[in-house]
């Protein structure tokens, strides 16, 4: 297995290979979760396979989630069994095998509001989700616990007493979703894939009826290259309709996109020892501990603008501070709110009742000889839409292909992980570096952290924290660049690391060393390094901007007042 490095050259070579092959067995569109998962299914079935993202990797829905592996409490009131059961047998191989560095367990409270019934409608729901948990895969996670009020307030002080009359205690995961997907992609390329980002499809081959490749737009050099498979799947989510459109297919569904916001507060500001699950009118609201940080979301509305940059407005912001308001003692304030961030959820809507009910479910279909297309599910189930696809891809390819064996397959940095974390007081020794650092890095890289460690083992000014950003080292910034695909500085203060919604200035006073040190590695000059630079913070000041408007149409103006990032010529 090689490496799964996604270096500065990694990816020009990718696209001269996919160029230059006679045809290759799957070419996979989108560089999300879905995309991701398949091409590492479809590379460690044996097939030749190449994946395309237009943007960076996980750009869209994919890094822009509540962050929760989870199976979906609330679908068990829709009596969606089979859902559930899925998405938590999804979650035991998760935590248990797949990606033990990237995927842990966070407990939850749920406050009941009212005497007798409650306890036990929701008692019965929450034993039933660890029953579903508990089949086939070991579930990794305790069991829930009933709570007095008394119990419940000692574990969330910040609950106003009149807000609950007891609880209900219990576990799901959680995952940094661009992370995660990265090691998709990593994994795959370490399995021979050939990877490439900042590549737009822009066509398709066609012989005849037949689909047999795509015509790709590389964004950073301004190049066209014609790329033939004999299947191509279509994994991009919000845009699927687009990607349809280009083959001239209507499909037989289409892809709504539901616009969820997330707010990110310091953690001092809600005193809790535990993650909160609330009900609203119309949803539940989740408060996820998220390091020194609270993510609470999230809003379900319909978005029809923009879906490269979806804008939260004042009145997404307003609904979520109201509604957790509500249980807290000390209220939360715009003032409280380091970060904003908006993602799209792709919902299937279909022409007819019985696919308009597939909702959070996901769906496969070959519109056409030679062409995938998955779309809907959730980032729990990723693995088997994933699965789902290429088994498709597989009956068009004929012969023999062999089964999918992805739940067996640890991502990157999972091998040897539970090793290196009981040895994180040796490393912490061995490096200089203080052991909640260890385990800071532990947890983003797992056992791949020595590649980390031999940047500051070789320059040991990358062990300092990054100014403005003191979570992050500066190694992690040149590791971005080096090994994880960073093409650009915001790939790296939004998905590398999550300095842009953990920092009250967005990360702006960070950006430029953040810039430096990936121009150290990308070879940059002066004035890229200023491009990437002003280019954040035009992007930083159109958030900030569109958070002030009171609606979606005047939020997605003002947002879009921001210019894309264009590499200099010949960079």
């Amino acid at each position: 297995m090689r490496s799964g490095s996604l270096s500065p050259t990694a990816r020009q070579t990718a696209l001269e290979a996919m160029a230059a092959a006679p045809e290759l067995d799957v070419v996979v569109i989108g560089g999300g979760v879905v995309g991701a998962g398949a091409t590492l299914d479809a590379v460690t079935r044996g097939l030749s396979t190449g994946l395309l993202e237009m943007r960076d990797w996980a750009s869209g829905t994919s890094s822009r989630s509540s962050k929760l592996i989870h199976g979906g409490l609330r679908y068990l009131e829709m009596l969606d069994f089979a859902l559930v059961k899925e998405a938590l047998r999804e979650r035991g191989l998760l935590i248990q095998r797949i990606a033990p560095h990237l995927v842990r367990p966070v407990k939850f409270l749920y406050p009941l509001q009212h005497r007798g019934w409650e306890r036990f409608y929701a008692g019965a729901g929450v034993a039933l989700y660890d029953v579903l948990a508990s089949v086939g895969v070991n579930r990794g996670l305790p069991r829930h616990r009933h709570l007095t009020r008394r119990q419940a307030l000692r574990e969330s002080p910040a609950l106003k007493k009149d807000s609950l009359i007891g609880a209900l205690q219990y576990y799901d995961a959680q995952v940094d979703d661009a992370r995660h997907t990265m090691f998709l992609v990593r994994t795959a390329a370490a399995y021979g894939a050939h990877v490439a980002s900042r590549a737009r499809v822009i066509g398709f081959l066609r012989e005849g009826e037949r689909v047999t490749g795509v015509k790709v737009k590389d964004l950073e050099h301004d190049e066209v290259y014609e790329i033939r498979a004999r299947q191509v799947i279509n994994a991009t989510g919000v845009w699927t309709d687009e990607t349809q459109a280009l083959v001239g297919e209507r499909g037989q569904f289409k892809v709504r996109a539901s616009k969820g916001i997330h707010l990110v507060v310091p953690r001092d500001r809600i005193q809790s020892k535990t993650g909160l699950i609330l009900r609203t009118a119309t949803s539940v609201l989740f408060v996820i501990p998220w390091g020194r940080h609270w993510v609470v979301g999230t809003t379900d509305t319909d978005w029809k603008l923009d879906k490269a940059h979806p804008a939260a407005s004042s009145t997404d912001i307003d609904y979520l501070l109201n509604e957790v308001n509500k249980v807290l003692i000390t209220p939360l304030t715009r003032a409280d709110v380091e970060g904003v961030y908006a993602g799209l959820r792709p919902l299937l809507s279909g022409e007819s009742d019985s696919t308009s009910k597939l909702s959070r479910e996901h769906i496969v279909v070959s519109p056409t000889p030679g062409l995938v297309v998955v779309a809907g599910g959730k980032y729990t189930t990723y693995r088997v839409m994933a699965k789902d696809a290429v088994d498709t891809a597989a009956h068009g390819l004929g012969g023999s292909v062999p089964r999918s064996c992805t739940e067996r397959v640890p991502l990157l940095g999972a091998e040897g992980f539970t090793a290196m974390w009981n040895q994180r007081r040796t490393l912490a020794a061995d490096t200089g570096l203080h052991v909640a650092r260890v385990e800071h890095l532990l947890r983003r890289y797992g056992s791949m952290v020595d590649e980390v460690l031999d940047l500051i083992r070789a320059d040991s000014t990358l062990r300092e924290p990054i100014d403005g950003a003191d979570d992050y080292l500066r190694a992690e910034i040149t590791y971005a660049a080096s090994h994880e695909g960073a093409r650009h500085l915001e790939d790296v203060m939004t998905r590398r690391t999550r300095i842009y919604i953990e920092s009250f200035d967005r990360g702006v006073q960070a950006s430029r060393a953040c810039a430096e040190l990936m121009g150290g590695v990308l070879g940059w000059t002066s004035e890229q390094i200023e491009r990437e630079v002003e280019h954040y913070r035009l992007r930083v000041e159109a958030e900030r901007a569109s958070q002030e408007q009171p609606d979606d149409a005047t939020a997605d103006a003002t947002r879009l007042g921001a210019p894309e990032v264009v590499p200099l010529a010949g960079a």
